[in-house]
């Protein structure tokens, strides 16, 4: 980050999970509709701070960058979010207690 040492970069392969892979989806479709650009991205990214580096995985980084960028293109409000969250938490921890309730 900013030249500074991160030490040994792993390169190997690894699975996905279905959230990081959804995470790159919306990028890629938000993207292309104009809410965003990847200067916009970079600059939401680079706007966290070195924390965020430290205490957030790479996808995580991701989603909040699609977020404050989607926040700022006036796609949602920061209370729509809020209010949508309070939603999808209600349905449940798991996709099996969405399904029964």
């Amino acid at each position: 980050m900013g030249g500074q040492q991160a030490g040994a970069l792993d390169l190997s392969e690894h699975d996905y999970a279905l959230w990081e892979k959804r995470v790159d989806a919306l990028m890629v479709i938000c993207a292309a509709h104009g809410h965003f650009t990847v200067d916009g991205l970079r600059r939401a990214l680079e706007d966290m701070g070195e924390d965020a580096f430290d205490t957030m995985s790479y996808y995580e980084r991701w989603v909040a960058a699609v977020n404050q960028n989607l926040i700022e293109a006036g796609v949602y409000t920061l209370e729509e979010l809020g209010a949508r969250m309070e939603q999808v938490k209600a349905r449940g921890a798991t996709y099996g207690e969405a399904a029964d309730g």
